[in-house]
Order: structure tokens, then sequence, then C-alpha cells
């Protein structure tokens, strides 16, 4: 069994079976899970380690996130292979995952280098004035299924890097990344205390994570958990960063190269398996090219192959789990019940091993006030509507309480520009996929979809960093 990580020790606990989605007859071993008391010894370890820690050397701390990243990707192919078999994700989306996620690492090892301040003159005579930054203290992180890996390495390398100490929960789906991750970094030599890993339920940990003795939370998954943790959160003055959900539109105008429009909109909605919270599950066509798009759209579908996700010529692999299988079909069938028109998909085909499958789905003729068009499916099911103008089409992109992206597809450089500012989102894309972001710029949205500064590149510095400003007088 493959325990959890306290205090610098490996703890066991009560085991659960980290099962393949896209063969359930596939265990791929079996993981502790942790307990509240457990975590309770997690955040101890993690506040008595943070002194030390925090007053390292921005020289150690790179190191130590420069080997973990050199590791990972070294070991591409065997993280590889376990992603696929843990997430259900294709080669080639989880090769470039694993890749992300070794990037990453080195990217904030070099970041531990620039923690930068500034030095100003006082408008008062003989006085100086310097603005430093300094670590927030014990930050619990925790993660969701979708990106085992690379979204906790976008949240443990900046809170290691700026010198603070980490208790890590990753989803319960996908436990063995994670443990690869927490392996990876106490063989590298962190600190015993400075990294904890417990596995396990949320609803069992979530309130200790989320409790005395935390700093700060960072959190992606749900609206409705992000909520209940901000909630918490705010009970003990604690700091939160949430990642949550989004409704994501990709607009197709009638000057757009529709062959271009449908493969952006397929990698969008259907790459990852759509279990991407940046996925372009509403696709907005202009009327003039309404009815062509549909038809490039279902064309470009055909060539997409559901299977094994570890197999060669597997494009989509299996949805996570049979809960989410369960959740996307009740989608598929409301959305049929209320009068949208099924274009391709909607089937939950067989394959030679057992597992969670999905045909990539795609409907038409659906309104705005349709449950499919208002909530997130988090699955391979797409809806287009139709709309009479550019105008139009802006409305009812924005008219959504997520906000984290939104896509154009246009030839035309004003519309792109005023796409751009009048989108009422965290990041927007032109002419290319909504999903599928750089790991060394920002990350995050607007309204339901996020709360707090923004995750990755040099804006993560805000969240796990406290700014003090500091006078002296000459």
């Amino acid at each position: 069994m493959n325990h959890n990580l306290i205090g610098g020790r490996w703890v066991a606990g009560t085991s659960a079976a980290n099962i393949n989605p896209s063969d359930t007859n596939d265990v791929i071993g079996d993981y502790a899970q942790a307990d509240e008391d457990q975590a309770r010894l997690a955040i101890e370890a993690a506040r008595d380690a943070f002194p030390g820690w925090s007053r390292t050397s921005p020289q150690q701390r790179a190191d130590l996130l420069d080997q973990v990243g050199s590791e990972i990707l070294l070991r591409r192919d065997e993280l590889t292979n376990l992603l696929a078999r843990e997430e259900g994700k294709t080669r080639a989306e989880a090769t470039g995952e694993v890749t992300r996620a070794g990037q990453i690492f080195k990217f904030f090892a070099g970041e531990a280098m620039r923690i930068a301040g500034d030095s100003m003159g006082s408008v008062r005579p003989g006085i100086e004035v310097q603005v430093t930054r300094e670590p927030v203290g014990v930050v619990s992180l925790i993660t969701p299924w979708n990106f085992p890996i690379a979204i906790p390495a976008w949240k443990i390398a900046p809170a290691l890097a700026f010198g603070n100490c980490v208790i890590f929960k990753p989803a319960d789906l996908v436990p063995g990344c994670a443990w690869a991750l927490a392996e990876m970094l106490d063989r590298a030599g962190c600190p015993a205390g400075v990294f904890n890993l417990v596995m396990g339920r949320g609803r069992v940990l979530g309130d200790v994570l989320v409790g005395p003795g935390v700093d700060a939370v960072s959190f992606t998954g749900s609206t409705g958990v992000g909520a209940s943790i901000h909630a918490r959160a705010a009970q003990h003055n604690i700091r939160v960063q949430l990642e949550m959900g989004g409704k994501n539109p990709l607009v197709i105008l009638n000057d757009a190269d529709l062959d271009l429009a449908a493969r952006i909109a397929c990698e969008g909605a259907f790459g990852a398996t759509g279990q991407r919270c940046t996925a372009s599950s509403r696709l907005i066509v202009e009327a003039g090219v309404h009815d062509a798009f549909v038809a490039r759209m279902s064309e470009e579908m055909g060539h997409i192959v559901v299977g094994d996700a570890r197999a060669a010529d597997t494009t989509m692999g299996p949805v996570v789990d049979g809960r989410q299988l369960e959740q996307d079909l009740e989608f598929v069938h409301h959305a049929q019940v209320e009068g949208a028109r099924l274009v391709c998909g909607g089937t939950s085909p067989t394959r030679e091993s057992p597992g969670y499958y999905l045909a990539p789905t795609l409907f038409s003729e659906t309104t705005h006030d349709m449950r499919i068009n208002r909530e997130e499916v988090f699955g391979p099911v797409a809806s287009i509507l139709r709309v009479e103008d550019y105008d139009e089409a802006l409305a009812m992109a924005n008219d959504t309480p997520f906000g984290l992206c939104a896509g154009i597809c246009t030839t035309s450089l004003g519309r792109a520009m005023d796409f751009r500012r009048n989108a009422q989102v965290g990041m927007v894309m032109v002419n290319v996929p909504t999903a599928g972001v750089d790991y060394h710029v920002p990350f995050g949205g607007r309204k339901a979809s996020s709360h707090g500064p923004r995750e990755q590149g040099r804006a993560a510095v805000d969240f796990y960093t406290n700014m003090k400003t500091s006078y002296f007088g000459c």
C-alpha cells in the first residue's frame, strides 16, 4: 500500500483501490486514506517546519524544485502511463501534462530566485521605505482529478518556492500521480514537515484542512465545494484562492474559416474527454454559417476514436468513473427532453475492456435557457446555439454565471479586438481552442469561476506571499 507522507514519515491508514477507467479490471494500486487526526498531525508538522523553511535561502528552494522538475521529465514515459491509467487521458494528452508539470517546477525554481521588492524614499525627509514579500505560512492545497499532476504542480511549486509549508490533498480518484510527486519531493531532500501528503475523501478531511492552523487554502474543483470552502475559510480568516467551474462559449462568426473553426471547436469541446473547466461547451454560431458549421463539426467529430487511453490509435479516452458517466448521460437525456436535436453521439459504446466510455456528443437547435447551456456538464458534450449577429453572440456569451474563458473564430481584427475587450472572462482565445494555456502566464477567471489572486506564472506570488512595508529613519 502507498502511504501518506506526514512530518517526513510515511504513515499507513485504511486503503482504497485506484481503478483504471479504461479497464475497470485493472487495479493500479492501493492508497492510504488519511483520517482527521492524520490531517491535524500534518498541519502540526507543517507549523513546526515553517520557521526553518521560511528562512532558507532562495537557492536551496530553487535547487529542490529544479531537481523534482528534472526527475519528472526524466520519468516522463513512466508517469505518462500512470496518468493515462488512473485518469483516462490519451497517451498524447498525458505526455503533454507530465511535461507541463516538469516545466512548472523548473519555472518556479527560477521564481524562487526572483522574489522582488521595492526601495523608495519617503515623503518625509530622512526616511527610507522598503516593500518586501514574506511567505504566508501553512497552505492547504486541494486539487481535482482532471489534471492529476499539472494542477498539483502549479500549486505545490510556487508554495514551496516562496517559503511556505504545504498540506496536499489530491482528489481521491487519482492518488497515483500525487503519491509519485510526494515521493520525488521526499527523495529530493524536502525537509520533514515542509511538504505533507494526505490522501482521502474531501468530506472527511475538508473541515480540518480549512480550519485552525492553516493560513491559506488553494482549491480547484466544483463551484459548490468552492463556495463551502470560502464560507468556512472566512470563519477562520484564512486566505482563499478558488478555481471552479466554467460554461465557456466559442463564437463562430460568418467570416470564420469553418475548417479551422471545426477543428478548434472539437479540440476545445472534446479534448481530455471534455473534462476541463476550460472546455468550450457552448458553440455560438452566426446564422449565415450555422448549417455549414454543423456539417463540418459532424465530419470532424467522425475522426475521433474512443477507446482505451493507452492505445496508440485512441484520440479520446473514457470519462473518469461511473458516477461521471451517469451524470453526462443524464445531461444528454435532459437535453433531448427539452427539445435539443442530437446531431451525433449520446451513447456509451462497448469496448474490448470494461470502461466508462461515452461517444463525443453534439446537440443543435438548442436554446439559451436549456439546462445543457446553463450548467457545466464536464464531459464530451457540446451544444450549438444559433444567433443572428455578432452583438447577439457577445451578449449570449456573457449571459452566464461563469467567466473563466471565451473564444472567437473570425478573420476580422476589429471583431476579435472588440470581443477581447468585452468578453466577461479571465481569458480570451482568438482562433485557438478555449482549452490550452501556457504555464508561465496567469490562469483564472471571473464571476463564479474564480476567487482570489491568479494562479501560475509570476502572478502566483500574490497568493503565496504577504507584502510588508518597512520604514527606516536614516
